[in-house]
């Protein structure tokens, strides 16, 4: 910096109108949706939000045309039973009748749900790509989003199925443990056993969606591996994270949560009144419409939004231990091959 001229004082700090040069403090790169150095909570969700606001098409359209078909399939059977059997309910009476056609009504809703989930798999994949290319200033169309999962969808299943079947046998040995444990054991020992394996029960629990579950689409996707390598790929990226990750995972499942009960609620009300309003006839139909309804609306936000975040986690978490950030400048253009 050059000296005041003669006869003014000397005032500490640049001049007026003086900027740094580019890059003299260190630049952050940010060609796309985030920051390409490791990411901190408001990064995560900044970036998510980008994400999804650029890109609406392959994260809420994704998840909005799958919970509506898989949604549709409880609409129309019902629908289809109503006009023809007559499967009608009313609420104030608690018939025999009632009570099969309520189970029937909440067995369809529990299909749809089921075709949600396996649905939601692919649209989690879908989601990871477009994570991926908005990292460095890429946008991705539904149907480029789609293309890009060619190859790995029967991997996407497997893997949902192994951690399925992994998490339902688990939950399942612990519950047999309780129940001989309540019948065989005296009051005391079996109350004592059944406490101190709870706590043990949530342990492991929240351990394996971390250290196995948590991580596991995004390699599968962005590195080709395939379902047990993947699996293995999170479980290194999640090693000495364990509190950061299942923090926020906990803060973003409850999130989702919230916003996705607040998006809900609305159209649950709207089904319970419409089908007090619409008779006995047509009740369960209006219902579960209803029902129908607010599942799509809560999944339009939660499944992106979910799957945004854990994405970009996975993006973090090779940006801390593997210097990811530098291959996503390549990417970018930012650095040269």
């Amino acid at each position: 910096m050059s000296p005041p001229p003669p006869g003014q004082p000397y005032r500490p700090g640049p001049p007026p109108g003086w900027s740094p040069a580019p890059g003299m403090f260190g630049a952050v790169h940010k060609p796309g949706a985030i920051p390409l150095r490791p990411l901190s909570l408001g990064d995560l969700y900044d970036g998510a939000f980008r994400i999804i606001r650029f890109n609406p098409k392959a994260t809420v359209g994704s998840a909005v045309l799958v919970a509506a078909v898989a949604m549709a399939v409880p609409v129309l059977v019902t629908a289809v039973l109503t006009w023809t059997i007559g499967l009608a309910y009313d609420p104030s009476s608690g018939s025999g009748d009632d009570v099969d056609n309520e189970a029937i009504s909440y067995g369809l809703l529990g299909v749809g749900v089921l075709l949600q989930a396996l649905g939601l798999v692919f649209v989690t994949g879908m989601v990871v790509h477009v994570v991926s290319a908005a990292a460095v200033g890429r946008r991705l169309t539904l149907g480029q989003a789609w293309s890009a999962t060619h190859g790995r969808r029967w991997r996407l299943v497997g893997l949902a199925a192994v951690l399925g079947l992994t998490t339902t046998l688990g939950i399942a040995a612990f519950a047999v443990l309780w129940v001989v444990t309540a019948v065989v054991a005296p009051l005391v020992v079996a109350i004592l056993v059944i406490v101190a394996t709870v706590v043990l029960f949530f342990t492991l629990l929240f351990w394996f969606w971390i250290r196995v579950y948590y991580l596991a689409v995004p390699p599968m996707m962005i590195e080709g591996v395939g379902v047990f390598a993947s699996i293995a790929r999170g479980y290194r990226l999640s090693r000495g994270a364990f509190w950061r990750l299942f923090g926020i995972g906990l803060l973003t499942w409850l999130i989702a949560a919230i916003a996705g009960q607040m998006l809900a609620v609305p159209f649950t009300i709207a089904g319970e009144l419409g089908g007090l309003a619409a008779g006995d006839d047509l009740y369960l139909f209006v219902t579960v419409l209803g029902t129908a309804l607010a599942q799509v609306t809560s999944t339009a936000f939660v499944a992106p939004f979910t799957s945004a975040v854990t994405s970009l986690q996975y993006v973090d978490q090779r940006i801390r231990k593997e210097a990811y950030d530098v291959e996503l400048m390549r990417r970018a253009g930012i650095l040269e091959s």
